[in-house]
């Protein structure tokens, strides 16, 4: 008697002898994982290799999206290049002067009327810079000492060589105090910080920049007698003020009180401040990628070698001018 298997049994069997290897089905956990693992095979014998430039091309993407979110660091170029751009006019600016009024050429005069106008928007920029500098600096009060005895002896030669165009308070002048009185205003609040617990950084705000020029157009006429906004009002400064060579140092300069570079600290100081501001800017990476590249090697030569050029160019000058006043009367 033949015995009878049960329905499972049977079913079980038919189905493995149908396959061809004679093999059980796996379950449909095993068969799932299978299926998996052959598409992961798949997927990799059928993904290309990559070449040498498109792994090149993957680093520079990774890099450049890496530069995007962290801050920019390095020499800001643009900050060297402006300055010796600054530079370059001042010092043509000073050589026009001279052979106007101290060598009575006609070439000269006209040339320095002709570029009176753009004498404060360049000498505004190497000042702005300045403060941009300072703010990156962190020995302000050093930098500004010795700046400051540098314009004393521009003061003396002045006085020495060209008594009738002595720089009483120059550029120079005007730039140690601002430095002095910077880094002064940065040790103060780094104390202040530290015992109130706090980051001793200053972050970047639009208000003390828009604060800076306002200022500075309220006092750009004190030379005059005068302050307030152009086109707006203006209203007299009491005669008191204009006194002696401390008031004109800070911008009223008393009647027959004569520099033949002056830059008092009002308005002056407000673009100074300005540039500190930006600075912060600056000290956070935050200028535009242009601004951290070489363009004009020229420029940036100038710029790196500001106070060097500055302070050796006027003798240079007046050897230049007595030389052609000479080579002029030879020919006459």
């Amino acid at each position: 008697m033949e015995q009878t298997k049960p329905l499972e049994y049977r079913e079980s069997a038919e189905y493995i002898e149908s396959r061809p290897d004679g093999q059980p089905e796996p379950c449909p956990s095993e068969k799932g994982l299978e299926n998996r693992a052959e598409g992961k095979q798949g997927m990799q014998r059928e993904k290309p290799e990559k070449t040498e430039k498109q792994e090149k091309q993957d680093t520079y993407s990774e890099q450049s999206e890496q530069s995007k979110q962290e801050p920019r660091r390095g020499r800001i170029h643009l900050m060297d290049e402006l300055r010796g751009f600054a530079v370059f006019c001042m010092v043509f600016y000073h050589g026009f002067y001279s052979m106007a009024n101290l060598f009575d050429m006609p070439l000269g005069a006209f040339l320095f009327r002709f570029f009176m106008p753009a004498e404060p928007w360049f000498a505004g920029l190497f000042i702005c810079i300045a403060g941009i500098s300072s703010d990156l600096s962190r020995s302000n009060l050093i930098r500004g000492a010795k700046l400051l005895l540098v314009a004393l002896l521009v003061t003396g030669a002045t006085a020495l060589v060209t008594p009738q165009e002595m720089i009483v308070f120059g550029i120079l002048h005007f730039l140690s105090i601002c430095m002095m009185g910077f880094g002064l205003f940065q040790l103060l609040y780094g104390k202040a910080a530290c015992a109130l617990h706090k980051k001793p950084r200053l972050s970047f705000h639009i208000l003390p920049l828009i604060l800076c020029v306002l200022l500075y157009l309220l006092t750009m006429e004190l030379q005059k007698g005068y302050w307030g906004l152009p086109f707006l009002f203006r209203l007299p400064v009491p005669e008191a003020f204009y006194s002696n060579v401390f008031t004109a140092a800070l911008g009223f300069p008393y009647p027959g009180f004569s520099s033949s570079d002056y830059f008092p600290l009002l308005p002056w100081c407000f673009v100074f401040i300005g540039g500190t501001v930006l600075g912060r800017l600056a000290r956070a990476g935050r200028f535009p990628a242009f601004a951290y590249k070489k363009r004009i090697p020229f420029f940036s030569f100038l710029g790196r070698h500001a106070l060097i050029i500055y302070v050796f160019h006027q003798p240079v000058i007046l050897g230049i001018c007595y030389g052609a006043q000479a080579l002029a009367g030879l020919w006459a």
